[in-house]
């Protein structure tokens, strides 16, 4: 795990004193996590764990999630020689918010991240809502990726019966961020309480999801390790408030800006049938619209596939090797 970094790390803002009304104090300095300066002067706020001279993958995080969202056994990632990087997307976590950006924006800012760590090649990979910006990634950094990979990836609410068979409360929220008459400023209000019981009391937001979550979800949250990993993320998802969740949401449901038929890096997806948070009919649209993309679809896994130790050291594996030595 990568301590703070002092010299490079330059606070965010403070909240307002409205915001500190609604969302409660400001968050203690964080103890793990990195930044650099992008080029448009705003800051990018990312951790590292594994291995620091191993073949790098850039993990990217779901929703809700920060750049401490991973598998809690970071022996695996170090054994395999991975070099993992996750970055907090803009608005989260220790990255500064940027208006009106699109899924193609986000390319951008990984490829500064790449060249600040002195990166040629790597591969990328996303769970859940982290998914749609993988395949931004794969679509638009081309040669400089060696594989993309897709966990429990939420895909386009094009894709046929997207929303089969998901949860009541995560398919009336895809609907609600799909509808483009809608601005952002309408769904603040409903993360105010939200955002606060995370900032203060993440494990009622734990609570709520284990008591929401099919059996295979339910026997992975009540891990230890793994319920540690919700509660050290959760505050830092809206370190900043509920603007960087409600920007990912209205990216992720809403018409992606480039097609996934161009993608042509090295693509593999894995997908658990008893997912009822990213629908297995939207693993199967992606894996049937992005060329060559190998998938594997695990009977009876739910969302949290990631946090199984041996889906994780596969999962690695199989994008390191396809990574050049």
């Amino acid at each position: 795990m990568t301590a703070l970094d002092r010299p490079e790390f330059q606070p965010l803002p403070a909240p307002s004193g409205c915001r500190r009304l609604l969302f409660g104090p400001a968050l203690p300095p964080p103890a793990v996590g990195r930044q650099i300066r992008l080029r448009d002067g705003r800051w990018l706020g990312y951790a590292e764990f594994g291995d620091p001279a191993g073949r790098p993958i850039f993990f990217f995080h779901g929703l809700p999630g920060s750049r401490l969202f991973r598998h809690p056994d970071d022996s695996i990632a170090t054994s395999l020689g991975v070099r993992l990087i996750v970055p907090d997307r803009p608005g989260v976590g220790l990255s500064s918010f940027k208006p009106k950006r699109t899924l193609l924006d986000w390319p951008s800012d990984v490829r500064e991240l790449a060249e600040a760590l002195g990166l040629d090649r790597f591969a990328v990979a996303g769970v859940s809502g982290g998914g749609p910006f993988t395949a931004a990634c794969a679509y638009q950094l081309g040669p400089r990726l060696t594989a993309a990979g897709f966990v429990s990836s939420a895909g386009p609410m094009t894709a046929p019966e997207a929303t089969a068979g998901m949860a009541s409360r995560t398919r009336l929220s895809f609907q609600v961020a799909s509808l483009g008459c809608l601005p952002w400023w309408t769904l603040y209000p409903s993360m105010v309480s939200v955002v606060r019981l995370a900032r203060q009391q993440p494990e009622k937001i734990w609570q709520r999801a284990l008591e929401s979550s099919p059996e295979p979800d339910r026997i992975i949250l009540l891990r230890p390790e793994v319920k540690a990993i919700f509660l050290e993320s959760l505050p830092e998802t809206y370190r900043q408030g509920p603007r960087g969740h409600i920007d990912d949401a209205l990216l992720i449901a809403r018409e992606w800006d480039f097609p996934l038929q161009d993608i042509s890096v090295p693509t593999f997806l894995w997908h658990g049938t008893a997912d009822v948070h990213a629908s297995p009919a939207m693993g199967h649209y992606l894996a049937e619209t992005i060329p060559h993309c190998q998938a594997t679809f695990i009977p009876g896994a739910g969302h949290l596939l990631m946090f199984r130790a041996d889906f994780w050291h596969g999962m690695l594996t199989t994008l390191i090797s396809a990574t050049p030595s």
